[in-house]
């Protein structure tokens, strides 16, 4: 069965485009199926009893609901592919009851609270304070960048220069699946992001990265949450941000003021509207903390 998980996992790749980390992570899943079928019928019976006993198996470890469904997800669709290859005939999670989903609304930051984590990271203010970190330029014009664009940490680490049109005021992003977007970015962050360039070697080729690293390498995802993390904690927050949530912060404050959600949908890049859908929840609620502070009969 371990050919045939490299064959799922090369037909992912090859033929429906997945990302790299997003085949590690199935990679990683599938490994640890194929040990529990190994264990427990040898991995050659694929059938009903085995998948329960899997869900079971992964519920006993007390992982999250989304951590189990993820791991379900990524057996199912593996099997998916046995069945349309031909390799299965019947699907063995029929008649199986999968847990739902939880429904979280996303974390983000109040648009006070935005302006209050610019104002505690400007370059001349951070460089005050500490005369021997040389990136400030650069922490505020990726924060001004993903705020203004709402780009996944990956999509930002993996900018180069030729991807920012800096006269029409685009930026051109790989997002997941390899699917291309082009988003509008806003006059402050192309402003700062002018400034952070300025600083840099001239002349400058598209190809280089973007965001630096002090190696001179390309800022890596695990690099920027790092930045955002001090850039939190210089503002004093006592809530975890993160950007993702300054993501999440892009499109609610988009839906906020008038924006369509379709609009939202294109420039995050989601496949699915419903994926977008979650935030009008979020500015629905807003809306109703604004009414019940603002109507005299909102509340007895």
């Amino acid at each position: 069965m371990k050919l045939l998980v490299e064959r799922f996992l090369l037909h992912l790749k090859a033929q429906r485009n997945f990302s790299r980390n997003t085949i590690k992570a199935y990679q990683f899943d599938l490994g640890e199926f194929l040990a529990y079928a190994a264990a427990n019928k040898g991995g050659a019976v694929l059938d009903r009893l085995l998948m329960r006993g899997y869900i079971a198996h992964i519920s006993e470890r007390k992982v999250s609901r989304n951590t189990l469904l993820r791991k379900i997800s990524a057996v199912r669709s593996f099997i998916a592919y046995l069945l349309e290859t031909g390799q299965l005939e019947t699907d063995p999670f029929d008649l199986i009851t999968i847990p739902k989903k939880e429904k979280r609304l996303p974390r983000f930051l109040t648009e006070g609270e935005v302006g209050k984590l610019q104002d505690y990271n400007l370059p001349e203010q951070v460089e005050a304070q500490d005369n021997t970190y040389y990136f400030a330029l650069r922490d505020y014009a990726l924060f001004e960048l993903v705020y203004s664009s709402g780009l996944r940490r990956s999509e930002a680490a993996g900018l180069n220069v030729g991807d920012l049109d800096l006269f029409s005021g685009f930026v051109r992003v790989m997002g997941k699946g390899s699917r291309e977007r082009l988003i509008p970015v806003g006059d402050k962050a192309l402003s700062a992001i002018r400034a952070y360039l300025n600083t840099r070697p001239k002349p400058l080729a598209h190809a280089q990265p973007l965001f630096l690293n002090h190696k001179n390498g390309r800022l890596t995802g695990s690099g920027i949450a790092l930045v955002f993390k001090k850039m939190a904690k210089r503002a004093r927050f006592a809530r975890p941000m993160n950007p993702h949530s300054v993501r999440h912060s892009f499109a609610t404050h988009l839906l906020d003021r008038g924006c369509d959600l379709k609009s939202v949908q294109e420039m995050l890049g989601h496949k699915n509207l419903q994926t977008t859908e979650i935030y009008t929840h979020v500015s629905l609620e807003r809306l109703k903390e604004v009414y019940d502070k603002a109507h005299p009969r909102a509340k007895k």
